[in-house]
């Protein structure tokens, strides 16, 4: 599965019922809520990582991605858009970058 896959997972999740999917009941708490879950997703993979349990940190890792997509989705941010920036990042060092931020 790709991440533009499950993109539109997340997509045709966003409009089911909220009575039949997580992914619509979460984002019908709103960007604040779909933010958090994402936070809270992340801790336990850098949780996971730290522990050096390679099964659980694949397993949270999965939700991460799961819930960045679902947190991009409440704010109307394409999965393209952050690959676009990707992109334009692409060909400089990461120190370059973080130059070119301040």
């Amino acid at each position: 599965m790709t991440l533009e896959e499950l993109e539109q997972i997340v997509a045709n999740r966003a409009t089911a019922s909220i009575d039949e999917s997580w992914t619509a009941k979460l984002l019908a708490k709103g960007p604040e809520k779909c933010a958090e879950k994402f936070g809270e997703e992340s801790i336990e993979a850098i949780i996971e990582a730290i522990k050096g349990d390679r099964d659980r940190l694949t397993s949270e890792a999965a939700d991460v991605l799961f819930h960045l997509l679902v947190m991009l989705k409440s704010r109307d941010v394409a999965l393209a858009d952050v690959m676009s920036e990707l992109a334009r990042r692409q060909g400089q060092s990461g120190l370059q970058e973080k130059a070119a931020r301040s």
